[in-house]
């Protein structure tokens, strides 16, 4: 069965964003970069809540062509594009760039999605990912923890009824100071 993988930045306090929407001191290096696009290689299934969907719909298919991008920028544009994407809002009108819109019963498609053949599926932005954690539906969390204190705003994990136990699967520290943390959901009861 496919796996649902959490997987953002953060800060060393907890935070995928300033309180005033900032995520300029979490832009990668090269180095970074590299292993973005080689984790982003090996997912089958991007997942996305509306607002991290149209940041990334407005930004990546424009990269490809940019002559101004990085090799490591423009690689992972051509990647993006490439995935297969499922946006979750009862917003939206449509969607595109290789992507599918759902705007009701998450853990009923999730379901569906888990068992259908193929490999995992990245979760990204902390609204969407709040509701997969109260639904039990993320069976990863990889954080890129910053070397930066935000002090406050939107929380990578948010507030929930009970632990939720882990166990460490990897780790790797990056030259920039950036440590990768690679967890696996306990056995459930």
């Amino acid at each position: 069965m496919r796996d649902v993988v959490y997987s953002l930045s953060v800060s060393l306090d907890g935070f995928m964003e300033s309180a005033d929407g900032d995520i300029s001191w979490s832009l990668p290096d090269a180095e970074l970069h590299e292993f973005h696009n080689e984790q982003a290689r090996g997912v089958d299934t991007s997942l996305y809540g509306r607002r991290l969907y149209q940041d990334m719909a407005g930004y990546w298919p424009s990269v490809v062509d940019d002559p101004t991008a990085s090799s490591q920028e423009a690689d992972f544009a051509r990647i993006w594009l490439a995935t297969p994407k499922v946006v979750f809002s009862r917003t939206l009108e449509k969607v595109e760039h290789n992507s599918t819109l759902v705007r009701d019963d998450l853990a009923g498609e999730v379901a569906r999605l888990k068992a259908l053949p193929g490999g995992d599926m990245d979760l990204g932005g902390a609204g969407i990912a709040a509701s997969f954690l109260r639904e039990d539906l993320i069976d990863e969390f990889r954080l890129f923890v910053h070397p930066v204190i935000l002090g406050g705003g939107t929380p990578y994990f948010p507030t929930l009824p009970a632990p939720l136990s882990l166990q460490l699967a990897d780790t790797r520290v990056f030259g920039s100071g950036v440590v990768f943390l690679r967890y696996r959901r306990s056995a459930r009861d």
